[in-house]
């Protein structure tokens, strides 16, 4: 999508700050960059999410699993909704 916003992560205190939008191209890249930032946080940050898809919604679980404990969420960019209810998500992001 020509002048959309590279997606990013950071972590800030025990949470990892998402932006941009999470899809299928970016995924490999904020894998590589989200897994080193990982132990300790316990929440995700996607008020700067424009939207996911499916391998953004996979990403995210995957590290939510990672976590060492249950990881809160906090934004509702579009998709993510109707893409956890389908793979049967909870608000934490695991596997119902």
């Amino acid at each position: 999508m020509p002048g959309a916003e590279a997606a990013t992560v950071e972590r800030s205190g025990a949470t990892l700050r998402f932006a941009g939008a999470l899809l299928r191209a970016d995924v490999a890249a904020l894998w590589r960059h989200a897994l080193p930032q990982l132990p300790g946080v316990s929440g995700f940050d996607l008020g700067a999410v424009a939207r996911v898809d499916s391998a953004g919604v996979a990403l995210l679980a995957e590290l939510a699993a990672r976590a060492d404990g249950a990881i809160a969420v906090v934004g509702s960019p579009a998709g993510l909704d109707e893409l956890r209810a389908a793979y049967r998500l909870t608000p934490a992001l695991a596997f119902a």
